[in-house]
């Protein structure tokens, strides 16, 4: 596996990411990593290595879109220094463009949404043993459907910057495709984004594969 023995991982991200972990952080248990993709991960990591020890962070907050990863990233990712950091990101920021409720100048825009990713990566990136991006995702099999459609904008964003960071790459939405074929998306979601245990495997599958992990 790509990631080194005795490394701190921070993974962070929105509620998909935070999925019930626990706050304040109690260190090294598996309840403050949660219930969804971070805790699948950390448990097979675990299971499969444990002569990695790794040190694993779950920093996701609810309702997060860039900029509010932007605003605590001196918290909740520099004063951990990571060797390895995964970001998970943009769900939030595609699904306020559809809310009528938002006022304009709160949504976020592509060119917002990746000059602020980019910045967040490039101060942080040359400190780092390695990187994942995660796309954001949408359970929407119809690629017209208008959120799948801008979703697939953003998500196109963030492989480009993990090509230009040399960053590990984790396409959810790809991976979600994957499962599409068989379930139908309220079998996964019922909003298409909160997804059951099942999605969450296939997130913590996707984050797996983007760095090497072998059963």
């Amino acid at each position: 596996m790509k990631i080194q023995p005795n490394c701190t991982l921070v993974m962070i991200g929105d509620s998909i990411t935070e999925w019930g972990r626990e706050q304040p952080i109690r260190e090294d248990t598996l309840e403050s990593l949660g219930s969804g993709y971070v805790h699948f991960a950390g448990c097979l990591i675990g299971a499969a290595y444990p002569e990695l020890h790794l040190h694993i962070l779950n920093m996701g907050v609810g309702g997060n879109t860039v900029r509010d990863l932007a605003a605590r990233w001196q918290r909740h990712v520099v004063a951990f220094r990571p060797d390895w950091l995964s970001i998970m990101i943009g769900i939030n920021d595609v699904w306020r463009r559809f809310d009528p409720g938002i006022p304009d100048g709160q949504q976020i825009s592509l060119e917002e949404f990746t000059g602020t990713l980019e910045t967040l990566i490039q101060t942080t990136r040359p400190q780092l043993k390695g990187l994942v991006l995660m796309t954001p995702y949408y359970v929407e099999p119809d690629r017209s459907d208008p959120m799948r459609a801008m979703m697939d904008r953003y998500g196109e964003a963030v492989r480009q910057l993990a090509v230009k960071y040399e960053a590990e790459a984790a396409d959810t939405q790809a991976a979600m495709d994957r499962a599409l074929q068989e379930y139908s998306p309220a079998e996964l979601a019922g909003d298409r984004v909160h997804v059951n245990a099942v999605g969450h495997m296939i997130l913590a599958r996707a984050f797996l594969k983007a760095v090497d992990f072998s059963w």
